[in-house]
């Protein structure tokens, strides 16, 4: 594991494969961490791609501030950049799945010119999941969000080892679950990973940052039994993307694809990478 100070606060991140080679930046999603994509990483340093796994804001002991304001997109925007700052990489592939696939959009809206290319597993265009939020069963699919909305009782109702906690987990293998429920135990953990929910309907009303359609090269995979995020979301993506832009619904597979479906996304991300 390695550190970096950005915007005044210490992250954690790993990395691996050669010092000269493309930097692939992965970005985890809740409840998880940096080790989600641990089953996608061998195959990437192995094709000679410098990859690089963050532990994003709220989930870095050494980054987790207290105001909800703090995990606006916007902010969460600048610790990637900031990281790949750290690195000198003018550059990167930008890997994201859950929350982190909403950074990963953003960062690709905000900042272009530093995205290679871009893949996002589960997640939709946020455009995309605010429309398809009233035309669709999305907001059925949501109805969690706003539970996680209500300090205190959602870090009761949330607390790992409880039903809602193994519900939201289920899915995931044992080990992953184990790890993660350890992490969020951590003092300040469980809160700072809620407000990444608590602070989207601040992001709603007064964003952080504009979100404009995406024109770099952008693969998005989604599960087709992905409980949370539906079809609807998935399919309106695409007119939220103006470049070169490939969609893949993975049949039989869920809302886990980093740790369940590696076999399967791993060609595809290693396509989209050696053609640009």
């Amino acid at each position: 594991m390695a550190t970096a100070q950005i915007n005044g606060m210490t992250f954690d991140y790993d990395i691996a494969g050669p010092d000269d080679g493309p930097v692939v930046l992965l970005l985890h999603g809740f409840p998880q961490d940096r080790t989600s994509w641990r089953l996608l990483t061998p195959g990437l340093v192995q094709a000679g791609y410098r990859v690089v796994a963050l532990d994003q804001r709220g989930y870095s002991p050494g980054a987790r501030p207290g105001a909800t304001s703090d995990y606006q997109l916007g902010p969460l925007t600048t610790d990637a950049l900031g990281l790949l700052d750290e690195l000198g990489a003018e550059q990167a592939h930008v890997v994201g799945h859950d929350w982190g696939g909403a950074v990963a959009w953003a960062l690709a809206s905000a900042a272009p010119e530093r995205v290679r290319t871009l893949t996002v597993l589960s997640t939709p265009h946020p455009g995309a999941m605010t429309r398809a939020f009233t035309r669709t069963t999305q907001g059925l699919r949501s109805w969690y969000m706003g539970m996680f909305q209500v300090p205190v009782l959602a870090e009761q109702v949330l607390k790992p080892g409880r039903p809602f906690w193994s519900a939201v987990m289920r899915g995931l293998p044992s080990e992953s679950v184990a790890h993660y429920s350890e992490r969020a135990n951590e003092p300040g953990a469980l809160t700072a990973m809620l407000r990444w929910y608590r602070a989207l309907p601040r992001d709603m009303v007064k964003p952080s940052l504009a979100m404009h359609r995406i024109s770099v090269p952008t693969l998005y995979i989604w599960g087709r039994n992905d409980p949370a995020l539906g079809e609807g979301a998935a399919l309106l993506t695409a007119d939220f993307v103006t470049g070169p832009y490939t969609f893949v619904a993975l049949p039989g597979q869920g809302h886990w694809l980093p740790e369940r479906a590696p076999e399967e996304v791993l060609p595809l991300l290693l396509e989209l990478l050696a053609d640009n």
